[in-house]
């Protein structure tokens, strides 16, 4: 009869897979790693000595992806099973310190240039969002981007924006330029009938103290939308 693995069996166990995945992390870097793999990458520092890949696999599967998971609330992740309030704190500082990376991607930076940074900024921050959440980018003559902030926070369908409020603020800062940013928790970034009204009160009251609205992104699940791009401005 074979003898059943002991506690410090299992020790070993999880330590050997730690070190050979840590090892392939380091010669291929993400490319060489799965989803679930780099979110058991993440989850060694919370839990350092038990097999966490279940536990990845479980997480990856309950919210689809390993974007998905570190945007959950915490509420949501300390329901599966294994995820104590701790291990749900280190994914969100993972989480924090990825929009952190985006964002000094284009802080400081002319918006032209680094488009491309200024979306993986929008869908970091704002594409897993339960509610919506309006934001507007602030930039100055240089189209320089020198202020980044979330106005309003609103329900999973609607955010009250105020023209006034937006353009006040533009002034405050200086700004010269704005671009204007929303999300859709739908995940359907196609922009609706009241994005399109509100978008237009906020263009009349810019335009009467010479401030441009360079365009308005609405930001969902895997796509966005562009005011611009479709016409609209």
């Amino acid at each position: 009869m074979s003898e059943s693995k002991t506690d410090t069996d299992i020790i070993d166990h999880a330590s050997g897979h730690r070190e050979r995945l840590r090892a392939r992390f380091r010669k291929a870097g993400i490319d060489g790693v799965q989803d679930y793999e780099l979110l058991e990458l993440v989850l060694f520092r919370a839990i350092p000595r038990r097999d966490v890949k279940p536990l990845a696999k479980d997480l990856i599967a309950k919210f689809g992806g390993f974007a998905e998971v570190l945007a959950a609330p915490i509420e949501r992740l300390v329901e599966v099973k294994g995820v104590s309030e701790s291990v749900a704190q280190e994914l969100k500082i993972v989480q924090a310190a990825a929009i952190k990376l985006t964002q000094e991607r284009v802080l400081k930076r002319p918006v032209i240039s680094s488009w491309n940074d200024l979306l993986s900024y929008c869908r970091a921050s704002m594409a897993d969002e339960k509610i919506e959440l309006f934001r507007i980018m602030f930039l100055d003559k240089k189209n320089i981007l020198i202020a980044d902030e979330v106005q309003q926070r609103g329900t999973i369908d609607h955010t009250p924006v105020y023209p006034r409020e937006v353009v006040k603020r533009a002034l405050e800062l200086g700004a010269s330029a704005i671009i204007l940013v929303h999300n859709h928790p739908s995940g359907d970034p196609t922009p609706s009938t009241a994005d399109v009204e509100m978008t237009k009160q906020i263009i009349n009251a810019a335009k009467v103290l010479n401030i441009r609205v360079h365009d308005h992104l609405v930001i969902g699940h895997k796509h966005h939308a562009s005011f611009k791009s479709l016409g609209l401005l």
